[in-house]
């Protein structure tokens, strides 16, 4: 499936300077037909503390797969491009924030092919966490973080004035449902909207209710592409079917 996605690769060529062995973040890019419009980010989950490096096989990038080939087949044709991070490391690891470095070098490589294109950020577990901290990007729009890790201290700050959905999963036992929907009570006043779905039955690894997990991650992406450029791509209506735009939180599925 993988190279059914992969247009090119971005090579991260930062000084090492962490904690941990050198390693090399990478950037698989899959171009929009045509002219850029928008950027979709993706990003995977990972562990707490863990300073070995991803690699393609481990399930994490894997998991992330199949949501950014929708995102392609579905945007690309009308200017969405779809970038792909694989992090450095496995973990957070604590204020090294691992994740957070690799996601905005990301961010800094789709300014520089793309300055001022509106860009839109899909993550899983600590990719979540990490989606929801570099929000501040100026060119992120939209946020979605599918069974995020979160806690109380987790800032809202970050999504001032963007579009967020949360989607976590009722059985979760990774990562907190109730400190998600707390988080996104916190955002409502600071996010331009938030909308916080529970997947009734569904677990953190999204095996179960997977089409309602796909429907709701890519469709916000591609509605939330089509607000910012006036795009029409395919999938916005599959959201709205089971997310009405005055949804109030929590909406349970």
């Amino acid at each position: 499936m993988e190279d059914t996605i992969v247009a090119r690769r971005i090579a991260d060529e930062r000084e090492h300077t962490g904690p941990g062995p050198a390693a090399r973040a990478d950037l698989s890019v899959a171009d929009a037909g045509g002219q850029t419009r928008g950027v979709a980010l993706v990003l995977h989950g990972g562990r707490a503390d863990s300073f070995d490096q991803v690699r393609a096989r481990h399930l994490s990038p894997a998991r992330m797969l199949p949501f950014a080939q929708t995102l392609r087949s579905q945007g690309g044709p009308h200017g969405l491009a779809v970038w792909t991070l694989r992090n450095r490391y496995r973990g957070w690891n604590g204020p090294d924030m691992s994740p957070v470095q690799d996601a905005r070098w990301a961010l800094s490589e789709i300014a520089r092919e793309h300055p001022g294109v509106p860009v839109f950020l899909l993550g899983h577990s600590m990719g979540g966490l990490t989606a929801l901290c570099v929000a501040d990007d100026p060119q992120v729009h939209a946020v979605v973080a599918l069974a995020p890790w979160l806690t109380a201290e987790t800032p809202v700050e970050r999504v001032a004035g963007r579009r967020v959905l949360i989607v976590h999963g009722d059985e979760d036992r990774w990562t907190s449902p109730v400190n998600s929907l707390a988080y996104a009570r916190r955002a409502e006043g600071v996010a331009a909207s938030i909308d916080y779905v529970s997947l009734t039955g569904a677990g953190h690894f999204m095996f179960r209710r997977v089409g309602l997990w796909n429907s709701l991650a890519n469709g916000f992406i591609l509605d939330s592409f089509a607000a910012s450029t006036g795009a029409e791509p395919a999938g916005t209506d599959a959201l709205r079917q089971v997310l009405p735009a005055t949804a109030a939180l929590p909406v349970v599925l």
